[in-house]
């Protein structure tokens, strides 16, 4: 019995100590196997965020890339704006020498102009020679102006023309000084485009033409008063348009 208890006794510390034994050998494996699962825990997180900030940079790639896009095609229309641009530049320049040249030639005309329109004033019909020749006055003292343009220079002679050209197809009553036997007397002019000029004092007592071949004022009789009256009244608006009797020169 001692025996067998002795033997139990034997068992149970073999037992215990290959217990120690294996404790002391399956620790190290174990917390070596920590560490791992520890590292590895670590290194999980690491790629993790790696891969987040992968994510997050090709993100930004993308939407730097259709920012690219859109900024070329943002400068492909600047470059056609700017070609376009160009040349309306060359093209105002080109303009510009053209209007240079054409104002330099311009100028030489509108002188000729202006002293033809002057002669044929003075060879034209005497009607409202006051108001013709300050027309005429006025237009050479605009030519020496320099705060004038040109264009607008051109504009006014050909104004002038315009007026001048009116005139053959108006019928017009001005008052006027005209000297009759010697003496001034104040009258009333009768204009029919450029047929006829006529005056008739304002008693009605003288009447008289213009001459265009003579180039003189010839008195008219008394048989004229009435259609003259009459034609002055038209004139004024103060009667309806009528057929009017009235001497005309013939020119040849």
């Amino acid at each position: 019995m001692k025996l067998f208890n002795s033997l139990l006794l034997a068992s149970a510390l073999t037992a215990t100590t290959a217990m120690a034994q294996d404790d002391s050998v399956l620790k190290p494996v174990v917390d070596e196997a920590a560490k791992i699962n520890e590292s590895a825990a670590k290194s999980q997180d690491k790629i993790n965020n790696i891969a987040d900030q992968i994510d997050n940079k090709l993100q930004t790639f993308k939407t730097l890339n259709k920012e690219i896009e859109g900024l070329e095609v943002y400068n492909n229309q600047l470059r056609k704006q700017i070609a376009n641009q160009e040349q309306e530049m060359a093209d105002l320049n080109a303009s510009i020498d053209e209007v240079s040249v054409i104002e330099r030639q311009i100028t030489p005309l509108m002188i000729r102009m202006i002293d033809g329109l002057e002669q044929f004033v003075a060879l034209d019909v005497p009607f409202l020679e006051e108001e013709r020749a300050k027309r005429i006055a006025d237009l050479k003292d605009m030519m020496d102006r320099a705060d004038v343009s040109a264009s607008e220079k051109f504009r006014r002679v050909m104004e002038a023309y315009q007026v001048e050209m009116d005139y053959g197809r108006t019928m017009e009553a001005y008052t006027g000084i005209h000297e009759i036997d010697g003496t001034e007397r104040d009258v009333e002019f009768l204009r029919l485009g450029r047929t006829a000029l006529i005056y008739q004092t304002r008693d009605a007592g003288k009447q008289g033409v213009w001459n265009k071949q003579t180039r003189q004022w010839e008195e008219l009789d008394s048989s004229y008063r009435t259609q003259i009256t009459k034609g002055l009244r038209m004139a004024k608006k103060q009667l309806a348009p009528d057929l009017l009797m009235l001497p005309v020169a013939i020119t040849d």
